[in-house]
């Protein structure tokens, strides 16, 4: 069987007095993250590594800001339940994702395990196939100047048998 890995990216500048989404959880801060969807950079960056490990593109091939089917403000969490049926089509089974979120502020500590549920929720696996970390830049940058958000995360998929089935 084949395994293959993937790695996504994302960032957006945070907007006040817009909600913040994070891995599909709403985080109570004073600003959001600005984009055509809730703006989740770190289910954003689980999407793009799992298509790219596919190699099935990215974020944007699948789901354009100009397609009636994506509407504006969008769950980033339905975009990846998407993904998840763009894979399984493909033929391919999620055997994990690692993603780590970069933000100065708000910290994240007390929702990493909302998040790790929220995230394997979508996907339809069980928790312990997802891994959300938060971290800081110590004020470098403009993550750490708190003028926006970054994720980072890594997908390992591997060849979906006729036997296998998401949980």
């Amino acid at each position: 069987m084949s395994t293959r890995f993937g790695i996504g990216y994302d960032a957006h500048p945070l907007t006040p007095g817009s909600p913040l989404v994070l891995a599909g959880v709403a985080v109570d801060y004073d600003s959001g993250l600005a984009g055509h969807s809730d703006g989740d950079v770190a289910t954003h960056a689980i999407i793009d590594a799992l298509l790219g490990a596919a190699a099935l593109g990215d974020i944007g091939t699948h789901f354009k800001a100009d397609d009636p089917s994506v509407p504006e403000g969008i769950s980033s969490l339905e975009l990846l339940q998407r993904t998840m049926d763009l894979l399984t089509d493909a033929g391919w089974l999620v055997v994990n994702v690692d993603a780590t979120i970069v933000a100065q502020r708000p910290r994240l500590a007390e929702q990493i395990t909302a998040m790790r549920r929220a995230i394997a929720g979508a996907m339809g696996t069980a928790v312990e196939n997802v891994s959300i970390k938060a971290t800081t830049e110590d004020g470098m940058g403009f993550t750490g100047s708190g003028t926006g958000i970054s994720a980072m995360a890594v997908a390992s998929i591997t060849e979906l048998s006729l036997e296998e089935t998401y949980p």
